[in-house]
Formats: structure tokens, sequence, C-alpha cells
């Protein structure tokens, strides 16, 4: 097999590529990584500098591919390593610039290598770690890995980091009132409340749209909604405006959007994709004090399109104890790690196999304090997907 790095995602055709990655996970597809690039999202400047890796045969033809970059810092990924950094530089080591093999800004599992088969994966799992060593890399990441990806890197002799999200799983619930119905007492008297005080006492009414069937004065309304999270937080936002106007709009775009409207106004949004059997909640944002309008725009709207649609999953991102109590479910994801510098690699190995141990103490205790009844919380095998 031939190896090659390229700069821009452009250099590879969008069939080539995305004949190798599942079509129904979004991030993955040659398009979303493209409007990342093209919108200047993704950028050297911006300290995410691609270097994706291509692996052909003696025909020349793709046998595996992975979204790849040199970082200058480890921000926008979601899985923190600044620790890992400190340390390298405590034994006078420069931990920047990383290999990163992700999906910029998106804490959400699924593949990270395209491949035409085992034999070709396992070659781009060592590609990742060669393309480090030949670039001096201090260390190389993989980030929110599928079951295949993760197992392929750990044969490679990559590190395994554990973590825990929250997923909603639909358990073939008919429509959101069955949903609650399966709910201890407790959780649905408050969920019903919280969404009284949203749609019946702030008048406010929603919908979720395809982001295609909205215009650019819509768009330019909500990336002001969007950016102005960041701008409360004092940060510049990860996505461009240019982002949403391109992908955001693009026919046939997997972008769902959740708008919040009091008196016709678009006060608060939520920006998703959707794939083949999973609604990805990603981003937020409002200029509205409503209580409890964060959970109303962000959970019980998307949990709502999921069963309309027939989806099995809402992802909503990171962050969960207040998710565990709306009918989210814990899962465990998986990352993987591989230092140049023996000693941190040995210090990161120990304090990895400590941490695993207790995220999955933590599963099982938060299992236990589901919100399901008991009955519904030990019925449905899907939720240790």
């Amino acid at each position: 097999m031939h190896s090659q790095s390229i700069h821009r995602i452009r250099d590879v055709a969008a069939g080539e590529w995305d004949a190798l990655f599942n079509e129904g996970y979004p991030f993955a597809r040659h398009a979303f990584l493209r409007a990342l690039e093209d919108s200047g999202s993704v950028a050297a400047e911006r300290g995410w500098e691609p270097a994706h890796q291509l692996l052909r045969d003696d025909s020349g033809e793709l046998v595996a591919a992975a979204p790849y970059y040199r970082k200058h810092h480890s921000y926008g990924e979601f899985v923190f390593d600044f620790e890992w950094a400190q340390a390298a530089a405590s034994i006078g080591q420069n931990y920047y610039p990383k290999g990163l093999c992700a999906i910029p800004f998106t804490p959400a599992a699924g593949p990270r290598i395209g491949a035409r088969d085992a034999t070709s994966r396992a070659a781009m799992a060592e590609q990742l770690r060669a393309f480090g060593v030949d670039e001096a890399l201090s260390s190389v990441h993989l980030l929110f890995a599928d079951s295949t990806d993760a197992d392929a890197l750990s044969q490679a002799g990559f590190l395994e980091r554990r973590d825990l999200q929250f997923r909603f799983v639909n358990r073939g619930f008919a429509d959101f009132e069955a949903y609650l119905s399966a709910l201890s007492s407790a959780r649905r008297k408050k969920i019903r409340r919280e969404r009284r005080r949203v749609q019946e006492e702030a008048g406010i009414a929603f919908e979720t749209v395809p982001g295609d069937t909205l215009d650019e004065a819509d768009w330019q309304r909500i990336y002001a909604l969007y950016a102005n999270t960041y701008h409360e937080r004092g940060q510049q936002p990860y996505l461009t405006r240019e982002f949403w106007l391109d992908y955001g709009m693009a026919p046939g775009t997997p972008v769902r959007v959740v708008l919040a409207r009091e008196a016709g106004a678009i006060v608060a949004c939520a920006l998703c994709l959707q794939g083949s059997d999973t609604l990805y909640g990603r981003h937020w944002g409002s200029i509205s004090s409503a209580h409890s309008l964060h959970f109303e725009t962000c959970y019980y709207q998307g949990i709502d399109h999921v069963l309309r649609e027939g989806l099995d999953y809402f992802d909503a991102g990171t962050q969960g104890g207040h998710k565990l109590l709306r009918g989210f479910d814990p899962v465990i994801t998986r990352s993987l790690h591989w230092l140049a510098e023996p000693r941190l690699h040995a210090a990161v190995a120990n304090f990895l196999e400590r941490e695993r141990a207790a995220v999955t103490e933590g599963r099982e205790t938060l299992s236990a304090h589901s919100a399901y009844r008991r009955d519904q919380a030990t019925a449905d095998h899907r939720i240790a997907r």
C-alpha cells in the first residue's frame, strides 16, 4: 500500500472518500469536512492543520482514509489532555504539534477510519502512528471511535481512554406521551411542568425543519444566536458564519434546526444533524431567559423529532447529569492515544487503566438511577450500544 498525506480534503474525490465511510454518519462525509475547510472554520491559523491520511493499493485505488490534523492546541476536541501537555513540559518535551484523527468540534462517536477491509484498516492504524513519527509529532490521538476503529488501534499499540456520554434510546415509543409514561412518576411530572412553562406560560412555539428550507435571513438570525452562546463565555465561535450559510443551506443537507419563536420571532434554536438512525444535537443559541427553554429546545424537541421520524437514538452531545434525569442513558465512549516519549506513554497508560475502571463503575452507578420505571430501565438491550 502507498501512503499519502493531503492538506485539503478537496484534493481527494468526494466519491472515493465517501465510498469508504458509512453514509449514515454525516460527520465523516466529504461534504461536511470540506465545508469546515472552505468556510475557514478549520485552518492552520486556527490551530487545525489538515493532513488527511490516504492509503492506495498498487492500482491506485483508495483503500483507506482518515480525517487527520496537526493540532497546535487541544481546544475543540472534548477529550481533555491539557494535563498531559503539562506533564510533557515538566520533562522538557513539546506537546504541540500533535497528530489528531478526529472530526473537528464533534464529540459524536462514529467511524474515524474508512477502509475497504480489515487489512486496510489495520494498515491505516499503523500509518497514523508512522506519520506521527515521520513528522516528529509528540503524540497521535483518535477521538470518539466506533468499536471497529478502537479495536484496530488497540491492536496497533494505542492506549484506550474511556468516558461517558448520555444518549436517548427509542424503546419503540409511539410518541412523546408514550416516552413520558415509561418514566418514573416524579420525572414525568417535572418534564410536563417544564414544557408548560415554555410553551404555555412563555408562549413560545417550536418547529424542527431541514436547514435547506430556511432562507439566508433565517440563517443570519440563527448564526447570531449560535455565536452569542460563545460570546457570553468570552470565546469566538468554532464554526464560522460561512459554514452555516454553505453547509446548512445546501440542498439535501442533514442539518435539522429546532426553532423557538416568540410572537413569530426566532428567540432560540438548536442545531442538529440527522443520520440514518440517529439525531445528533450539536449547538444551541438563545436570547430569551424563559424558564426551561434550554431543556425544551435541546432535549424535548429532539426526542419528539426522533420519535416522529422513527429514529433509534438521540445523541445530544457532551455533559450529562441533567440528561440522565430526562431519560438519556449513560454510554461509554472510546478514544485511542499513542505518545512518542516512552516515559509519558507509560505514565498515561497507568493513569488510563485506573480511569477506565472508574468510568465503568460510574456508568453502573448512573444506570441504577435511571429516570425510567424499574421495569423499563432494564428491558432494552440496545442501551449498551
